[in-house]
């Protein structure tokens, strides 16, 4: 599992790319990628285009991030999801928190 992220040059957005199983280990990974930056991003792009497998833990972490970037007022867009995926956070309600695609 790896997690990577970019932020782009006025800091407005920043993306992260999931690869493999998204659950606990990837923890202390994920939340440094928006933990620490300077200024907080007003948009949010979570790509799992090669992300395996997500279990509760992962959706406890997406929940994290929506709370630190404002809850409802958030902008975070969940992308490239396999249909495994995308079952998952279906089947969580999460396309009601989140736009996913």
């Amino acid at each position: 599992m790896t997690v990577t992220s970019t932020l782009s040059g006025d800091g407005s957005e920043l993306q992260v790319v999931i690869k493999g199983r998204f659950d606990f280990s990837s923890h202390q990974d994920f939340r440094g990628t928006y933990e620490n930056l300077p200024q907080k991003p007003s948009r949010y792009i979570i790509d799992m285009q090669d992300t395996a497998y997500l279990d509760s833990s992962a959706l406890g972490m997406l929940l994290l991030l929506r709370d630190y970037a404002g809850g409802d007022n958030s902008d975070i867009q969940i992308i490239n999801t396999s249909a495994d995926v995308k079952r998952i956070l279906t089947i969580s309600n999460f396309e009601q928190l989140f736009s996913i695609s």
